[in-house]
């Protein structure tokens, strides 16, 4: 089973590259970020046999699952808190995994309301996940987490240090999150590899000299772990004219 997730900032801006790259790649699921609107194209989706679930609002965030099986909703919001009205979270059932769709909020600047509310986030969301872990839900966690996780997971941590990203208490709750027992699957595959990163900033040839962050994950529970037969960054599509800032990432499961 192949899993991608894709921040593609701005659905409508992308839409040529996202039809392009469930053509090449065909993904049995594609979660997609930053939708950025209301409309969405159904009917460009189903063309190329694909099932589709959305969440959206107006101009931000937004969160998108497409797969090749039937998708059964099991939740469109975190739980926690009721005036949340963000679209960042969608929670579903697909060929017998649980699938969640995350865009994690980016909390810059450090100190602000939108720190206290990424931290207060990722404190409900580590909620669910010990839920999940309570349950034996066999799980797959897909998404834009904007965190970097180690040190390592960036190109010059000094250049990132002012950053909600890089906090200490971000990467913290991270890790929190894999002392559950949720894996990595990144890292699963490529241990301590350095230099391979998932977003890179459009100014400064950022891209062509490889200073990036990692920064979209997918998170799975240990027993899907024992399933993954590769997991890896697809730089093509950040190479393309008009490109969305993050790449894809792809998790393939036996």
């Amino acid at each position: 089973m192949r899993i991608g997730t894709w921040n593609v900032n701005s659905l409508k801006a992308r839409l040529p590259h996202v039809l392009a790259w469930l053509k090449k790649n065909k993904p049995d699921v594609l979660l997609l970020q930053e939708l950025k609107g209301l409309e969405f194209p159904a009917a460009s989706i189903a063309a190329l046999g694909y099932h589709a679930e959305f969440v959206a609002q107006k101009t931000y965030n937004g969160v998108a699952i497409l797969s090749r099986h039937p998708i059964k909703v099991v939740a469109t919001t975190l739980k926690g808190d009721e005036a949340d009205s963000h679209a960042r979270y969608l929670e579903a059932d697909i060929n017998g995994l649980r699938i969640i769709n995350i865009y994690l909020p980016n909390g810059n600047p450090p100190g602000s309301d939108n720190f206290a509310y990424k931290l207060a986030w990722m404190d409900r969301f580590k909620k669910r996940l010990q839920a999940l872990k309570k349950a034996k839900t066999p799980v797959v966690i897909g998404g834009d987490y904007n965190v970097i996780p180690t040190d390592i997971d960036c190109h010059n941590p000094k250049y990132w240090k002012s950053d909600a990203l890089i906090q200490p208490e971000v990467q913290a709750r991270f890790a929190d999150w894999l002392k559950l027992g949720y894996v990595d699957a990144f890292r699963h595959v490529h241990g301590d590899e350095t230099g391979q990163f998932t977003y890179f900033e459009y100014w400064r040839d950022m891209f062509g000299k490889n200073y990036g962050i990692r920064i979209d994950h997918f998170l799975v529970a240990a027993a899907v772990a024992k399933k993954i037969k590769d997991c890896r960054i697809d730089r093509e599509p950040r190479a393309l004219e008009k490109p969305s800032d993050h790449c894809p990432v792809i998790l393939d499961l036996k």
